[in-house]
């Protein structure tokens, strides 16, 4: 059985950084890519970064692009998003989630794609 279990979340003041972590418990990673989403008060969940698994290539959504950067540790089956320069509209919960075999995967910013899912981290940038 798969699990994610996310880590690292919390406040900051807005230009801080914080990083999270995400460990996939169960078998050896396989599938196509791993990545963070968010969700805010009232909004409905969007794409934050993702990494493929095999050959590393990253995604990021425009808001993020240049201030977060998503990595993989292979061997410990973790995937981590450094997170900079923090603006409050970066408050959110924070999920990982998981593209494994079997999924239906159809590209790594489509929540679609993935089918495992971490409990999520609340992330809270203050002004």
């Amino acid at each position: 059985q798969v699990q994610l279990v996310e880590s690292g979340g919390g406040l900051v003041q807005a230009g801080g950084s914080l990083r999270l972590s995400c460990a996939a418990s169960g078998p050896t990673f396989s599938g196509n890519a791993m990545g963070w989403f968010r969700q805010a008060p009232g909004k409905g969940r969007e794409f934050v970064a993702a990494i493929n698994w095999s050959g590393g290539g990253t995604y990021y959504a425009d808001s993020v692009r240049g201030r977060f950067i998503i990595s993989r540790d292979s061997a410990k089956n973790t995937v981590y998003l450094q997170m900079n320069s923090l603006k409050p509209e970066d408050t959110a919960v924070y999920y990982c989630a998981a593209a494994w075999r079997g999924s239906y995967y159809v590209g790594p910013k489509d929540v679609l794609s993935y089918n495992h899912w971490g409990q999520g981290t609340q992330v809270t940038v203050s002004s």
